[in-house]
């Protein structure tokens, strides 16, 4: 404390300072990183919707961490053209996410084929026990138990890399 004439001058304390923000929990390097890191609600569920997708799918997508995400994509040595939103990166075909309030399933071609669009509604009506909660490429799933592997399965059958990338340049790389 300093004193001025008759006045005393008081410190003031100290403002009060925020705590350091911690650092963001890193994104997982490999998709079995990812897996390994999942809550244990979900992990099951995610690891048999990761190994029925695998084995479903049709020989020539590769599985890789994109968007933070396991994904399976057409890679480059298949199509060198690549993804035209990301110069350089393999094609994107489906994606798999824990999200915070759901479990996210990602398909290509439900977005850019009416037809498997058509088909996948409907199979979705006889086989989910509730309303199927979807985006235009992203399939919901609010609980773990909601989720249907073989329906999953049976779409991920029904697109080869080569009918992927045919629709793909049809749809979204006109006059390229």
């Amino acid at each position: 404390m300093a004193k001025k004439t008759s006045r005393t001058t008081v410190k003031k304390a100290p403002a009060r300072t925020r705590k350091p923000a911690t650092k963001p929990a890193t994104k997982p390097a490999t998709t079995d990183a990812y897996f390994k890191a999942l809550p244990p609600e979900r992990r099951a569920v995610m690891q048999e919707l990761r190994a029925a997708i695998a084995k479903a799918l049709p020989k020539g997508f590769e599985e890789v961490m994109s968007y933070g995400m396991p994904g399976w994509v057409v890679p480059l040595s298949t199509y060198p053209a690549g993804y035209h939103c990301t110069p350089g990166s393999p094609l994107p075909f489906l994606g798999l996410a824990s999200q915070k309030s759901h479990i996210a399933f990602y398909h290509m071609g439900i977005y850019a084929d009416p037809k498997l669009l058509t088909w996948f509604t409907a199979e979705a009506a006889k086989r989910l026990p509730k309303k199927l909660d979807m985006g235009k490429s992203c399939v919901r799933f609010k609980k773990p138990e909601d989720v249907c592997v073989p329906l999953i399965a049976d779409l991920c059958r029904r697109m080869t890399p080569a009918q992927w990338i045919k629709l793909y340049e049809s749809a979204f790389r006109k006059g390229k």
